[in-house]
């Protein structure tokens, strides 16, 4: 009899430091315990935040292993499927980085699984669009299983099905990457060109050999442009190869990369991504800065074009990073400064939301609750420089601010604590002020049981955190039970994850509690249908 009454106390309430009876909760890294995810959710988060830097508790090569571990056990369960979210993932731009999928990839074309190891090669140029990728898949790739037939067949077709410009741009754009270049991968994979000027390209890249250019060849031409470029002393003729034929920046030899002239005729070249990480540069060499009216209007222009958002794939990520980066007039290590702008801040500002397309209200009552403590500030956001999952956490809690109408913004660790910020405040200056807020141990339990004292009637509860909760003495669903059983309100909670661990502190059999990944530019519209209850 003691002991059931026992059982039943520790049900409603348990100290966040011993699993819940019966829950099948498990130790988190912070010695708190949590639901795990299952391998397929655990899978998603990996391919959107990847493991790049680790988190608080855990280092990156651990979370690495651990993830590798899950990425193989889902891709021998169901190949297909496993192949599918990883292309699926990667071609619509969910992940603010490609590595992981690529990594995953990799991962599958080295696989026992002969199914897995097919359907990953048939979908290498889906996942692999750019040199840079293709160099990251095979230097993966390559420490994982030998260069058999379907790698090199794979690899060989990813070139020769390129027009040869394209392809001449590739080889140009994209020499090598990380210790892994195009000359290793056509070593290797040894491809029978399907053209003469393929055959050209590839002599070129493997031996440096540069011959005769008939006028009506543009991949020879541009080839031997670009080699000239190395060589000439004047700016004038580089900025005349830039116009004629389009060049882009990493074909132009890095000493005339300060000059305004070589920027002025590089900019209406730069694409959507480009842009953003060349900011500085622009502001650098005096392209870009007050007083150049007509320099930032075609800036500001195209950042908050919404079709070229779309059609780069950019990622809300990649504009955060560029927001925090060139507000600050200097590089995330200090080197290099530049006047700013404040119009393209602004424009970078309104970009960040675009970026995740349209959102619906919910016309709901949300208490957006930002995990604050000291485990969000312990790594970087997907490698990011200075993005930790706390800032992006404010990010995000100011996105749904900006979407709705009725909410409350809290930060919390061990308390809850004020953030002041409102839609009304731009990103940069709410992500500082989330910088200000202190740390402490974390408490996720705390948005409901604040709600509850208070008397806050609350349809939707959105935690966004990486789940390393353990200073409470109640756990989270319970928490959340407690408000459903006292205020009648069937009440929601949204779990965002900012780290790729396996924890969630939401109970996975039930139906009133959504895991999303932090970062997931669906997950927007999916928390917006969860809380109006259409899912």
């Amino acid at each position: 009899m003691p002991t059931k009454t026992y059982t039943t106390r520790n049900r409603k309430q348990t100290n966040q430091t011993e699993p819940i009876p019966g829950s099948g909760q498990v130790k988190n890294s912070a010695g708190g315990y949590s639901f795990e995810l299952d391998k397929w959710k655990r899978f998603l988060r990996f391919l959107i935040l990847g493991s790049e830097g680790g988190t608080y508790y855990i280092g990156e090569k651990t979370l690495t292993r651990h993830n590798a571990s899950n990425v193989e056990a889902c891709i021998q369960e169901d190949p297909t499927r496993a192949v599918n979210l990883i292309v699926d993932i990667s071609d619509a731009g969910r992940a603010p980085k490609n590595d992981p999928a690529l990594f995953a990839l990799a991962l599958a074309a080295a696989s026992e699984n002969a199914d897995a190891r097919r359907l990953a090669l048939a979908a290498l140029p889906k996942v692999a669009r750019i040199g840079t990728h293709l160099h990251h898949f095979n230097l993966y790739v390559d420490g994982m299983r030998g260069w058999g037939r379907g790698l090199r067949e794979a690899n060989a077709a990813w070139m020769n099905d390129k027009e040869p410009l394209d392809l001449a741009r590739q080889f140009l754009k994209y020499p090598s990457r990380d210790g892994w270049s195009f000359k290793d991968t056509l070593i290797l994979s040894h491809p029978t060109p399907t053209t003469a000027t393929h055959n050209w390209l590839y002599n070129y890249v493997v031996n440096g050999v540069l011959g005769e250019i008939p006028e009506y060849e543009p991949a020879r031409t541009l080839v031997h442009t670009v080699e000239t470029l190395k060589i000439v002393e004047s700016v004038e003729s580089v900025v005349g190869a830039i116009r004629s034929l389009k060049l882009e920046r990493e074909m132009i030899p890095t000493l005339w990369l300060t000059d305004e002239k070589v920027w002025a005729a590089l900019v209406p070249n730069l694409g959507y991504t480009a842009l953003i990480r060349n900011l500085g540069n622009l502001s650098k060499c005096g392209w870009l800065k007050d007083g150049k009216f007509q320099n930032i209007e075609f800036v500001t222009k195209k950042l908050l074009d919404l079709e070229t958002i779309n059609k780069s794939r950019v990622h809300p990520i990649q504009l955060l990073a560029a927001l925090l980066t060139y507000s600050q007039g200097h590089g995330m290590r200090g080197k290099g400064e530049w006047p700013v702008v404040p119009q393209v801040v602004d424009a970078l500002d309104e970009a960040f939301y675009l970026a995740f397309g349209n959102i619906t209200p919910t016309g709901k009552r949300i208490y957006i609750a930002a995990d604050v403590s000291g485990s969000m500030y312990g790594a970087n956001v997907a490698g990011v420089p200075g993005l930790t999952a706390g800032v992006g956490a404010g990010a995000l809690a100011l996105l749904t601010a900006r979407t709705e109408k009725n909410y409350v913004i809290r930060g919390f660790s061990h308390q809850l604590v004020d953030l002041g910020i409102s839609p009304k405040l731009r990103l940069d200056s709410a992500v500082d002020k989330m910088r200000r807020v202190p740390m402490g141990g974390t408490d996720c339990a705390l948005p409901m049981l604040d709600a509850l004292k208070n008397g806050t009637d609350i349809d939707a509860f959105m935690v966004i955190t990486d789940n390393e909760t353990w200073a409470g003495n109640i756990h989270p669903v319970q928490a959340l039970k407690q408000y459903r059983d006292r205020t009648g309100i069937p009440a929601r909670l949204i779990v965002v994850g900012m780290t790729a661990t396996e924890f969630s502190i939401a109970d996975p059999n039930d139906a009133g509690m959504l895991d999303v990944v932090g970062f997931d530019t669906a997950a927007p519209e999916l928390m917006s249908q969860f809380i109006r209850g259409e899912i």
